[in-house]
């Protein structure tokens, strides 16, 4: 007895879930850093709104908190970019999938280079990331000084 051929629609939804999962991923993954940017510039608006009223040696550690702010702010930019970046060439990933699948062209070098790229785009963003979460911890160390 023999196996009914598979649809090639089938073959290729099945295929295609790995992708989409890592899409869904990343998504939750780009909310958090979103928010994240968000607490750290309303936070460095804050402390520059203090600086004015600020006695100098204030102002001082008032300075080197928004510096901090600022850079992660940056981190978190690129974190972001990295991640988006990620998702557009998983996108583009279950694209190449289906024109292989379905208009029969080999794309399985392009299938393996789009996979890679998405992943090293991920371990980008992570590590941007991780850096921000970093700098985070020296800026609650820097705010905490008086009372460590």
């Amino acid at each position: 007895m023999t196996l009914p051929a598979t649809d090639p629609f089938v073959l290729v939804l099945q295929t295609a879930i790995s992708p989409v999962a890592l899409i869904s991923g990343v998504g939750l993954l780009v909310l958090s850093m979103t928010n994240r940017f968000g607490r750290t510039a309303d936070r460095a608006r804050g402390l520059a709104a203090q600086w004015a009223g600020a006695d100098e040696a204030h102002r001082v550690r008032l300075v080197k908190q928004i510096r901090i702010l600022y850079r992660r702010s940056r981190l978190l930019l690129y974190a972001t970019g990295f991640a988006l970046a990620s998702v557009l060439v998983a996108v583009l990933l279950v694209v190449a999938l289906f024109v292989h699948y379905l208009a029969g062209v080999n794309l399985h070098r392009l299938v393996v280079v789009l996979f890679v790229l998405s992943l090293a785009t991920l371990v980008a963003s992570l590590g941007y990331f991780i850096k921000d979460m970093t700098l985070s911890l020296r800026a609650l160390r820097e705010e905490l000084q008086d009372h460590l």
